[in-house]
């Protein structure tokens, strides 16, 4: 006479009770609020008149006197859009640069063989430890050695390609199986030849990571351009913004139009290439 038992960890380990999903949505709430909520309240504040509290706690989100002047005030006082216009010209240069450069240099360290390439991973790995503010000066020197100071050019050529950007390249065309690399050199493709129809369609995805990335990294940037230009009318939009700063800094509403008028892009940008951005990490099999 067998008997079947049911074995009590089994049902212990698996049964979800109330206090665990109750746990897991106060923490992804707690998550959100400090994640979306300044956000929320910069948005917020953008659109509180005169009238309404930005002071309060905790703070209304809601404006009881909604008004778009404060979006108005900004535009009054900086030159917004030419501002946007020069921080748009860098970060599209730095989106080419690094897809371009980084895919040749990623291509070349994952897959190709040559003399001194294990110094130049050293060295490429050696840049990521040292902090920006490092090599500030040096960077501003040899940038007016090369005349491009006080100009966009000289805020885009130290970020043209970057060493992590490089890493992700290799990592990507790392993937691709060298046997298939050697079949098309034995059927007569050349160097170029491998990289449009071999390593280009299966690197793409993280081509796509490395863009989204470059164009952030560059629209953000607050120091360097800040360094390099010294004439206002070349202002990118996040050095422009420290007007707002200086000259409202009584008016948080006014800086906080600013701020959004900053963020927009950035995030328009990622809500239409996320699907591009998370395939591109999980980017890994060679497409056949």
């Amino acid at each position: 006479m067998s008997t079947k038992t049911t074995p009590r960890a089994t049902h212990a380990f698996g049964r979800e009770t109330t206090w665990h999903i109750v746990g897991r949505y106060v923490l992804l709430i707690l998550l959100l609020l400090i994640s979306v909520g300044p956000f929320l309240l910069q948005l917020s504040n953008a659109f509180k008149g005169p009238l309404d509290d930005v002071y309060g706690f905790p703070p209304p989100l809601i404006p009881q006197h909604p008004t778009l002047d404060n979006f108005a005030e900004v535009s009054r006082n900086i030159p917004v859009f030419t501002y946007t216009w020069h921080s748009l010209l860098v970060s599209v240069a730095m989106v080419i640069s690094n897809i371009v450069l980084s895919t040749l240099a990623g291509f070349a360290l994952a897959n190709m063989k040559f003399k001194g390439k294990g110094i130049i991973m050293a060295l490429i790995l050696s840049t990521l430890l040292l902090p920006g503010e490092v090599t500030l000066t040096s960077q501003y020197l040899t940038i007016k050695a090369l005349g491009a100071a006080n100009t966009l050019v000289g805020v885009f050529l130290p970020t043209a390609v970057t060493a992590i950007n490089v890493l992700l390249m290799m990592t990507a065309a790392r993937a691709i199986p060298p046997a298939v690399l050697d079949a098309a050199t034995i059927d007569g493709a050349n160097t170029w030849q491998k990289l449009r129809y071999i390593v280009w369609p299966n690197v793409r995805g993280m081509a796509s990571v490395v863009g989204l990335m470059s164009f952030i990294q560059a629209w953000d940037d607050f120091l360097w351009p800040l360094v390099v230009l010294s004439d206002p009318e070349k202002y990118t939009l996040t050095v422009g913004m420290q007007y707002l700063n200086s000259s409202f800094g009584s008016n948080p509403r006014v800086v906080a139009a600013g701020t959004v008028i900053a963020l927009i892009p950035v995030v328009l940008l990622f809500a239409s290439t996320q699907k591009f951005f998370f395939r591109g990490v999980e980017q890994g099999a060679v497409k056949g």
